[in-house]
């Protein structure tokens, strides 16, 4: 095996230390291969060189193996943060990699925990706050609860992460009904006169306008977070204290509402068996592996609360399947579960919080447990075979892995049989399903207005988002749908026309992007597809390739008909056709991305086509503060000159460039 690898490589190999490290792999394109750890880098690297790996996949990828490099490092637990730092910058082949782009959405309350004076037991709240509740309240003051994305400030707190936007919702509902916090934004707050209906249907106690106190709402604060982290009893026991004083007071009022909010609490505690709250934040991981896929589903446990799962679903798991079987740390060949989750416990939780306890479906490596304690400044504790509330959660999480692998497994069977079905009613030639690529154009506008034109991509039997384009349409009549197709076209084909002749001329085949789609979809009938065979022609490029897809009579779904610009028939798939299932699902993605960017195109221009912060002499603070006053840019366009000109900082001259600039 070694006879077929570059000298260069072998001598590297013969040199390496007998320390911890880091090794990667490169192929002859310079394309990384694979990328492990090892406590003794000299044996571990030299194993895959000194043994005959026949035709397994380490044998697959050594045979391609012509460069490598290597890290030293101090310990094992520094080679396997590194390791997975580059596993998820660099995106190797054979590494088991857990792509999710998304981040995680948080219960976010602004301002600084302060909770002042707060009343005791037998003292009344105005008494303590000294403050009637009424005056002009500062929206600073009374925090916010929102739903969040993005990196934490600290300034506010934060509460997760939540496995979903859905789980977040419901936690700031639930912070409505019990603790009737607010959940406008500080221009909205600022500006109220009188109460709005969430104070009418018992969801806001309206600091607003000064019905509650700073002090007393800041007491509704402390109670929920101290409810999200956890503390929901002794939160119960001081609402039924402070009802109970008011009560002595004859301020049956006051305790008529506490009792209303003890009975949502108890409510929501019976609800979610958030009552036993030995476990605060726990994650549950649990994985499946069938038919060459992977899910791992994790679930979170927050404060106590179960709020639901998260399914993921890696690539390369058949590739990456028995690397690490050769590792000379283990005593016995690790199963592809088990890899799966040390791979995903290992990228997941590398900008991901992670809590004190995890509970997994595998036995974990626990030099990775060591690692990620290090990471993350705190002892982690993993459990493989829980009891009591854990089994359930474990048992429950494992069937949430299955039921999503499942689906998967039809989706993608499913789209495979949608290309299949397509590739055959068309006739096209390929080696390879998988390499079907489709390309389809749709235009939007709205009565000429801000023309957009979309261009998705269909390409290993999904749509890849990554990859589609948008174009803005401009020199051409208002409303002219040909024109517009002519232009976009000619945009996206012409550059490559000129390379594909280039190529040709030289005797070569361009590859990845210099690759023509197999097929060109158009949404319309013979008047796109002819403007699309007219561009094609001016290219030189093959006729064939274009199909318009044509709606049917009185434009009814499953009654389209394809229209070819190389001459052929019509053909018309039949409503009940995979093939048109899936030519309708791209043409319906391209529609949906061209109306998605007009419409964005047009409230810009409605709003004169400029942002704030284009005009000369509006910086960040006049921009924060036109906004404050007018509640957001439609606000200030809505507004006169001389309304401008009163903001603090604003100018009349100024205010009248703001005008203009905005109509």
């Amino acid at each position: 095996m070694s006879e077929s690898h570059p000298e260069q490589l072998l001598n590297d190999v013969a040199s390496l230390p007998a320390l911890p490290g880091v090794y990667r792999y490169f192929d002859a394109q310079d394309q990384v291969l694979y990328v492990g750890k090892a406590i003794n880098l000299k044996k571990r690297v030299s194993s895959y060189f000194q043994k005959n790996h026949g035709g397994t996949r380490i044998g697959h990828m050594v045979s391609k193996i012509v460069r490598m490099e290597t890290t030293v490092v101090r310990s094992e637990a520094e080679a396997l943060l590194l390791e997975n730092n580059l596993i998820k910058a660099l995106s190797p082949k054979y590494n088991i990699l857990f792509r999710d782009d998304k981040t995680y959405p948080y219960l976010k309350m602004t301002g600084v925990s302060k909770p002042g004076k707060w009343a005791e037991p037998g003292q009344s709240e105005s008494e303590a706050s000294g403050k009637s509740g009424g005056g002009s309240p500062l929206a600073a003051e009374f925090s916010r609860v929102s739903y969040y994305r993005g990196g934490v400030e600290k300034k506010h707190r934060y509460f997760g992460p939540y496995p979903s936007a859905w789980a977040v919702k419901e936690a700031i509902l639930l912070m409505q009904k019990v603790f009737r916090l607010r959940t406008c934004e500080d221009p909205v707050f600022s500006n109220r006169t009188r109460p709005c209906l969430l104070y009418q249907i018992k969801r806001c106690s309206a600091p607003c306008v000064g019905h509650i106190s700073a002090d007393d709402y800041a007491h509704d604060v402390a109670n929920a977070e101290k409810f999200l982290r956890g503390d929901a009893q002794e939160v119960l026991k001081k609402l039924e204290s402070r009802m109970m004083a008011h009560a002595d007071r004859l301020e049956f009022e006051q305790a008529a509402e506490l009792r209303n909010q003890v009975a949502a609490l108890s409510n929501v505690l019976h609800q979610q068996s958030v009552d036993n709250v030995s476990d605060r934040d726990v994650d549950i991981l649990a994985v499946k592996v069938q038919g060459g896929k992977a899910c791992v589903n994790l679930a979170m446990v927050r404060g106590g609360r179960h709020l639901g799962d998260r399914p993921y679903f890696p690539v390369h798991v058949e590739d990456a399947s028995g690397l690490e079987d050769t590792e000379e740390s283990a005593e016995v060949p690790t199963s592809v579960e088990a890899q799966v989750l040390e791979a995903f416990l290992s990228q997941h939780y590398i900008d991901v919080p992670m809590p004190s306890a995890l509970v997994v479906s595998e036995p974990v490596d626990k030099a990775l447990i060591h690692a990620l304690s290090a990471q993350v400044g705190f002892k982690v504790s993993v459990v493989h075979q829980p009891r009591e509330q854990r089994r359930a959660w474990l048992d429950m999480a494992q069937t949430n892995a299955a039921l999503q692998l499942a689906r998967l497994l039809a989706e993608e069977g499913s789209q495979q049989a949608r290309t299949r079905a397509l590739a055959d009613a068309l006739d096209l030639t390929l080696d390879n399903l998988e390499d079907l690529r489709i390309e389809c154009f749709d235009i939007s506008h709205t009565a000429g207005e801000a023309t957009q034109a979309s261009c998705v991509v269909f390409h290993h039997h999904k749509m890849q988002n990554a990859e589609y384009r948008r174009y803005n349409i401009e020199g051409i009549t208002p409303g002219d749908d040909y024109a517009a197709m002519r232009q976009v076209l000619t945009r996206r084909y012409s550059k490559l026309a000129e390379a594909l002749a280039e190529a040709k001329h030289a005797g070569q085949t361009p590859a990845g992007t210099g690759r023509l789609p197999d097929l060109v979809l158009v949404d319309g009938g013979k008047g796109q597809v002819a403007m699309a065979r007219e561009v094609f022609a001016g290219l030189g490029l093959d006729l064939s390739l274009i199909v318009g897809v044509e709606k049917g009579e009185g434009r009814k779904v499953g009654l389209e008909e394809l229209v070819f610009a190389d001459g052929r028939d019509k053909v018309y798939l039949g409503s009940d056709s995979a093939a048109l299932m899936l030519v309708a699902q791209i043409r319906d993605e391209a529609h949906r991305f061209a109306i998605t960017g007009m419409r964005a195109q047009r409230a810009k221009v409605r709003v004169g086509g400029s942002k704030l912060e284009d005009i000369p002499g509006i910086g960040p603070k006049r921009r924060a503060k036109l906004l404050q006053r007018f509640g957001g840019v439609r606000g200030v366009a809505l507004a006169g000159v001389e309304d401008i000109a009163t903001v603090e900082g604003i100018s009349r001259e100024l205010a009248e460039e703001i005008y203009r600039a905005l109509h």
